[in-house]
């Protein structure tokens, strides 16, 4: 059974019955799922086991030396204790009758240690691989560090950080929910012991070294890439940095803050996008175009990774988005349609309301927000375009869903953009204001935890393709105008798509397949 979000491999090896009767000092007897009594031999149950299958599963405790080798201390050891186990809000996959949240270990990592502890673990397949977490429990359901629900509590020295792997005790957890009529498991610490050597399940050298990033303070949340992985999106990010439009975006860019979204986004299960920039006040509909194909090529790819997408947008705007939906299923862009909703503030717990489940921010609908090419408020309340016009009448305060995002753990946020009066550029304000024109004025004041810029062609189209293509003629026959002309041609921001924007894609394109 796999972590539903995570999926982490588990090595299981399917044994004959024979010599498992007295292999272990203890095991535990359940009916129906509940504990029914230890017992110290199974013998008196041999005709019951004729019809009944044993698997073995590899057990964290096997990677504790190899922890020791590489100079990583283990507390549970020097602590003279059991491991710490949880049982986690993570849903397993479910297979058959077997179904149940992921259980985890815990063991108190140093910082400076982390990226060898996940090196040392990463090879060891068969015994759970690299950590599924590391940092802030509560990112996992889990509430007190000293009450875990198996094992033993395991202190934390200054500088430790909380580190959790995969359990075998997962699959515990897993017979006591099918309910089986009987089952038997192994008591903890009475582990079986066998005669093949850990080496025997390492992957040897890997090409995919992994790295440690530092993705959130708070919540303190470490994540991990491979570092051809990290490589290449360093590598793209400095090519959305190219700025064709010559708006003077190099100012704003802060290197790894792409990187950090994604391994962000990859932890996430549920994300809201939002998109819409009304900047052509003087036509119906007043958006521009470089918006909505953006918002479609990130909930296609989060449609293709199995998590939850919505998008919300301005209540005007949601006849527009409807049809803007519809076109991009029909064309093959989404899977699906994605779920359309709007915001209005209608008390100061609105944005909570919306964001949680009765408004309780340990229930989040949503992990991960997402404004892409989405007008963001500036410090004097305003939302302005590029000349500085006033466009606030067409724009509902979706701002307030990112201000209320700070303040719920769990919930992290990204802006895109390629101007800075775009939401989330406010933790880009100061730069915007000194390098871009009219930034004193425009500049966004709303902080996202990731700051994307992006150039021309980059922010808009997530491929270029007949799809794409597809798309943006769909845009022109819905009235959807380009940004800075406000042609309705097949161009952005004033960029003809296929001289412009299409080369850049492809070079985005060709680093990806590379």
């Amino acid at each position: 059974m796999l972590p539903g979000s995570m999926r982490i491999k588990e090595c299981f090896i399917k044994l004959k019955l024979k010599g498992t009767l007295t292999d272990r000092l203890q095991y535990r007897k359940y009916e129906y799922g509940a504990f029914t009594g230890s017992l110290k031999s199974l013998r008196d149950y041999s005709e019951q086991l004729k019809d009944m299958v044993a698997f073995y599963l590899g057990c964290s405790f096997n990677f504790e030396k190899v922890l020791q080798a590489a100079g990583i201390p283990v507390r549970n050891i020097e602590q003279k204790c059991s491991v710490s186990m949880y049982k986690t809000a993570v849903p397993c996959y479910s297979v058959s009758t077997f179904c149940c949240n992921l259980v985890v270990t815990m063991r108190p990592i140093p910082e400076c240690k982390l990226e060898a502890a996940v090196l040392a673990t990463s090879e060891l397949k068969a015994t759970h691989g690299a950590p599924i977490h590391m940092g802030n429990p509560g990112l996992l359901g889990i509430q007190d560090l000293s009450k875990p629900d198996y094992g033993d509590p395991v202190h934390l020295h200054p500088g430790d950080i909380p580190v959790f792997w995969a359990s075998s005790v997962t699959g515990i957890e897993a017979v006591i929910n099918c309910r089986s009529p009987l089952a038997f498991t192994h008591s903890l610490d009475c582990t079986f012991v066998t005669d093949l050597k850990n080496d025997r399940f390492t992957l040897g050298s890997s090409r995919e070294v992994p790295q440690v990033h530092c993705i959130s303070q708070d919540p303190l949340h470490f994540s991990m890439a491979s570092a051809e992985a990290a490589k290449k999106i360093k590598t793209l990010e400095s090519l959305i940095g190219i700025d064709p439009g010559n708006r003077g975006i190099v100012h704003l860019l802060r290197p790894g803050e792409l990187l950090k979204a994604c391994l962000s986004l990859s932890h996430s299960r549920s994300v809201l996008v939002t998109t819409g920039f009304p900047t052509h006040f003087n036509y119906e509909p007043p958006e521009e175009n470089d918006g909505p194909p953006g918002a479609l090529a990130i909930a296609a790819m989060l449609q293709a990774l199995e998590k939850d997408v919505a998008i919300v947008t301005d209540q005007r705007a949601m006849d527009l988005n409807k049809k803007i939906i519809e076109e991009a299923v029909q064309i093959g862009i989404l899977k699906k349609p994605v779920p359309l909703l709007s915001y209005q503030r209608e008390s100061a717990d609105s944005a909570l309301t919306f964001l949680c489940e009765n408004g309780n921010p340990r229930r989040p609908r949503f992990d991960h927000l997402i404004a892409i090419e989405r007008a963001g408020m500036a410090a004097d309340g305003n939302y302005y375009n590029a000349r500085k016009v006033n466009i606030k009448h067409l724009v509902d305060p979706i701002d307030e869903l990112f201000l209320a995002a700070q303040t719920i753990p769990g919930i992290t946020t990204t802006g895109v953009g390629d101007g800075g009066n775009e939401l989330g550029m406010g933790k880009l304000k100061d730069a915007v204001k000194k390098h871009i024109k009219n930034g004193d004025v425009i500049a966004c004041d709303v902080a996202a935890d990731f700051a994307v810029v992006a150039g021309k062609g980059f922010v808009e189209c997530g491929r270029v393709d007949d799809d794409e293509e597809k798309l943006l003629k769909a845009l022109v026959q819905l009235g959807v105008r380009s940004g800075v002309s406000a042609s309705l041609e097949m161009e952005v921001d004033a960029l003809p798509f296929y001289n412009t924007h299409s080369p850049m894609i492809e070079k985005l394109l060709q680093e990806v397949q590379h």
